[in-house]
């Protein structure tokens, strides 16, 4: 299935085998209940908000990161369930380049978004009486258009140069999902300058976000240090410092994997990153900027208020 040499031809890879979390099959399968729970509450979370959003039109809440969030986990935990559940770790050639598609396009959008939202912050602080103008509804809209774009274009160009490239030695990914580095491992070493290229480029595009959003908290956190009031101040850190911590958590676990050299026999360090960067952003984001919102709160408890008053229909 890994690709070779037969009959003087290259052998095409018609599928790859995804590390298996252990070799025995209990470990696994509670691994898979483990990794089940935390995509229900990561799901559930994310749901909630876009349904109460969209019930609750006085809300204002960051539902294209829920929506967002919800895609970006849906892309790589489910499969891993199944895989521990079923002890079968193949995923098809076309399977894989979808994951990486989707998983490159939701995470460079996810950075672009947190990016567009450290600004909007900023602006809520430093210039409140400004905020109206700057951030209204026509800038909002071109700011979230041009970060699900320049993640589609993300996906697309590392889809396209990685597997157009040829596969050899072995089909096993060292990783529970198809993620880059670990598939430029298996690339023939000669031919992936190109793919490299790519990165350098993404990962420049990932250095300009972060150093806005540094640059950002940089002026919230001058801004909050000049409010007079203690209990003011309390209040303005603990709505950035959850954020901040999700980011940076995000963005350095990401930087960390894609620029350490890959081990064909993954250490626990392998093992954890990518779920600070695949499982705790849509975890957490659900709490950190909606659920903890006293309005979203309100509005949940009059749902549910609402629903539990509401007698049966007629004729039942």
């Amino acid at each position: 299935l890994s690709s070779g040499v037969s009959d003087g031809k290259e052998a095409e890879t018609v599928e790859f085998h995804l590390l298996e979390f252990s070799a025995s099959q209990e470990v696994q399968t509670a691994h898979a209940a483990l990794m089940l729970v935390v995509y229900l509450v990561a799901v559930s979370g994310n749901l909630l908000i876009i349904v109460l959003t969209s019930l609750d039109a006085h809300l204002q809440t960051p539902i294209n990161l829920s929506f967002l969030d919800f895609c970006y986990i849906s892309v790589t935990v489910p499969k891993s369930i199944i895989n521990s559940f079923t002890h079968d770790s193949s995923i098809s050639f076309s399977g894989c380049a979808l994951q990486v598609f989707f998983f490159i396009d939701l995470a460079s959008t996810e950075i672009a978004i947190l990016t567009v939202m450290s600004y909007d912050r900023y602006v809520a602080i430093c210039q409140p009486l400004y905020y109206e103008a700057i951030m209204d509804r026509g800038a909002c809209v071109r700011m979230i258009a041009l970060s699900w774009l320049s993640g589609m274009v993300s996906g697309l160009m590392h889809v396209a140069v990685t597997f157009s490239l040829p596969f050899c030695g072995s089909n096993r990914v060292p990783q529970f999902f198809c993620d880059i580095p670990q598939l430029l491992s298996l690339l023939d070493s000669k031919v992936i300058i190109s793919e490299f290229r790519v990165m350098v480029f993404i990962t420049c595009l990932v250095v300009v976000c972060f150093i806005l959003i540094t640059l950002s908290y940089v002026y919230i956190f001058s801004a909050i240090m000049r409010i007079p009031s203690k209990e003011g101040r309390f209040k303005t850190f603990s709505t950035c410092v959850p954020h901040l911590v999700v980011v940076t958590l995000f963005l350095i676990s990401g930087s960390i994997a894609y620029v350490k050299p890959i081990s064909s026999s993954p250490s626990i360090l392998d093992l954890l990153l990518p779920v600070f960067y695949t499982v705790v952003p849509p975890t957490l984001n659900p709490i950190i900027y909606s659920l903890r919102n006293r309005d979203m709160k309100a509005a949940l408890g009059r749902h549910c208020v609402r629903m539990t008053t509401q007698g049966p229909s007629p004729g039942t």
